[in-house]
């Protein structure tokens, strides 16, 4: 089936506009590409980002960069022990000169929230950005409120100096679309890093390349990704393999389907593509599922993460065979 014009168009100014947005980025963050594409697929898939990592790596100067690159509301929070959840969602304050109780939004009314260190604060102050990751509004008092469109959360934690911290519970991490892992530069990008970073943070120096409106019409954009039955039976039939695998005690939710399809669009309009393909899926299998598994007791003695599970699993699992949408059909790599 033939692009349509409209369609083909609307294809050029989501891959400019990324295009612009990831350049931003990277010229801050040094020699992950890869890293960058993923937190804007996860971005136009309408998701929110756990990344994951030792200290030091670039995980909060990441969600900064993509901050900086759109011309959208951005709050910071900074999780610690004592932090409440109406420090996050908002407050009802009374107004003497009114007589009337005023709400006092929080942090999550913008775009883009970034969360530092998400696992430094308690349970309770956690589940507070459940509903609004969720549903996209939050309910203080009674009344309920939306956010505006875009909203994503981009949390980190450290998965060392665990002291004094509190993991993030299941229901909390299958809201997160992807986790990512920065991992450490290669020495060439480390090295280019001294060059820019020596003297200045190039965070100072970063301007917006889209508007909120822009991304807006991208995620629409993405919303009309073409997915064909066969292709939304692959994905059922990977996040089924994670609930019947020994390997693992806790499988992937019917959250992280609905998740992996959407970022399939994103990964798909990304490519230039207005249709999903297998390689779409497989290249987000591991960031969208294996953050949402348990592994079994035999995979933790034999020292087997989720990831290398949801890797076997996609080797396994039989890819689709019929034809998708446009002259590239259903291809796959493997």
């Amino acid at each position: 089936m033939a692009v349509s014009h409209d369609v083909g168009h609307q294809l050029e100014d989501l891959v400019s506009t990324a295009h612009r947005i990831r350049h931003a980025i990277e010229s801050v963050i040094e020699g992950k590409a890869d890293v960058v594409r993923l937190t804007l697929t996860v971005l136009l898939a309408e998701g929110h980002l756990l990344i994951e990592d030792v200290p030091g790596v670039g995980k909060t100067m990441l969600a900064k960069a993509l901050a900086r690159s759109i011309d959208c509301p951005v709050r910071r929070v900074q999780f610690t022990p004592d932090l409440l959840p109406s420090d996050i969602t908002g407050v009802s304050a009374y107004n003497q000169q009114t007589r009337e109780f005023e709400f006092k939004p929080g942090p999550v009314f913008a775009n883009i929230v970034v969360g530092d260190e998400i696992n430094r604060a308690s349970p309770k102050t956690q589940s507070a950005l459940l509903e609004c990751m969720e549903e996209h509004q939050v309910t203080v008092d009674g009344a309920t409120y939306r956010l505006d469109t875009p909203f994503m959360v981009i949390a980190t934690q450290n998965p060392i100096e665990m002291e004094g911290t509190y993991p993030l519970p299941e229901a909390q991490r299958d809201r997160f679309t992807a986790r990512i892992a920065m991992g450490y530069p290669e020495p060439a990008a480390e090295l280019e890093m001294l060059d820019v970073h020596g003297a200045a943070s190039p965070l100072d120096k970063l301007e917006p390349v889209a508007t909120t409106a822009e991304v807006r019409a991208l995620i629409e954009a993405v919303r009309a990704v073409f997915v064909s039955p066969p292709i939304k039976k692959y994905a059922i039939d990977l996040v089924t393999a994670t609930r019947q695998t020994p390997d693992l005690r806790l499988g992937a939710s019917p959250r992280s389907t609905l998740q992996l399809v959407r970022a399939g669009r994103a990964h798909a309009a990304l490519s230039g593509r207005d249709y999903v393909i297998p390689d779409d899926l497989q290249d987000l299998a591991i960031p969208v599922l294996a953050h949402r598994l348990l592994p079994s007791v035999e995979a933790q003695g034999q020292r087997r993460h989720p990831e290398q599970v949801v890797a076997d699993l996609v080797r396994r699992v039989p890819v689709p065979d019929a034809p998708g949408r446009g002259p590239g059909g259903v291809g796959t790599r493997r």
